[in-house]
């Protein structure tokens, strides 16, 4: 019997959040760690000591399992890696490169390491250097993405590590939690259904823009230049898209997009900001409490299990 990610993590639901940058600050974090998931504090904006206040300000909130998301490219990873250490942070997620040279420090301080992955070369060398477990993450996700789809990823990476896999991209729902379990998943991680939810710091112009979207109102800017991210269509979105077409190189297009995250996140500008989502937008109608969230997931994946 494969032990399922709530049973690992000693958390009462299957679920990790993603460390979504700019917005997984550490009240929410608590919040969903409170609401009976693993809250992930999302490091990707921060600096190393705003980092460490997030923590102390989540340790604050709940006594609950939580984790903390660590962007590899950050000029402060190095500091980041040895605070989890200090603030005995029990979980660590990582993005956007290999956190190999850390492994054995975090290790040795009892933390569980789980590295998001879109590509299972990468994720069978994690495996190999003592992570806990993947996180397989596919293209349906917002943000920072890879090529291959979750339902192509996930049993691809089952078959690759024998370390635990958890499903991440386009799962807001019970089918989809249940289409994870049947792929060889432990659990998933999930981040634009929580984007609607009554805790969520975002803007409410954010929320409502993501409540309004469709199936096929995200688009992935920046896979010409090796920098694919997904969003929600707007003015920002179409007019990174004809520069690009128009052979914009990734230096022009980072000074373009500089700051359009927080612009969305805290102002709420819908137009020129970056509204990241995944494609799972278009089945997200109403903004709940988080704990709604989890427990709506849950009863239908509960039902359609019985039902199938």
């Amino acid at each position: 019997m494969v032990m399922k990610l709530n049973q690992l993590l000693e958390i009462e639901f299957p679920i990790i959040q993603g460390g979504m940058a700019n917005i997984a600050t550490g009240d929410f974090a608590a919040d969903v760690s409170n609401a009976g998931a693993l809250g992930i504090i999302g490091a990707g904006g921060m600096r190393a000591e705003e980092f460490q206040r997030q923590i102390r300000r989540c340790k604050e909130k709940t006594r609950k399992p939580f984790g903390v998301n660590i962007m590899l490219m950050n000029p402060d990873a190095d500091r980041m890696a040895q605070i989890a250490i200090e603030e005995q942070v029990p979980v660590i997620t990582t993005g956007a490169g290999n956190p190999g040279k850390y492994m054995e420090g975090w290790k040795a301080a009892g933390i569980k390491v789980f590295p998001v992955v879109s590509a299972v070369a990468l994720g069978k060398r994690l495996a190999s250097l003592g992570a806990d477990g993947v996180i397989a993450e596919g293209c349906e996700s917002g943000g920072h993405i890879g090529e291959l789809t979750t339902m192509a990823l996930v049993p691809q990476m089952r078959e690759a590590v024998t370390a635990p896999v958890i499903a991440a991209g386009g799962i807001a729902g019970g089918r989809q939690l249940l289409a994870a379990f049947a792929l060889g998943a432990c659990g998933v991680q999930v981040g634009t259904c929580l984007l609607v939810s009554q805790e969520c710091p975002i803007h409410e112009n954010y929320k409502q823009a993501i409540l309004r979207a469709r199936d096929n109102d995200t688009i992935v800017t920046g896979r010409s230049v090796g920098a694919p991210v997904r969003c929600l269509k707007n003015a920002m979105t179409r007019e990174y898209v004809r520069q690009e077409k128009a052979g914009a190189d990734l230096m022009e297009l980072e000074k373009f997009t500089l700051g359009s995250l927080r612009r969305a996140v805290a102002e709420g500008d819908v137009k020129n900001g970056s509204l990241m989502a995944g494609q799972v937008a278009g089945q997200l109608k109403e903004i709940l409490p988080l704990r709604r969230i989890f427990e709506n997931m849950m009863e239908s994946y509960e039902e359609v299990r019985g039902r199938i």
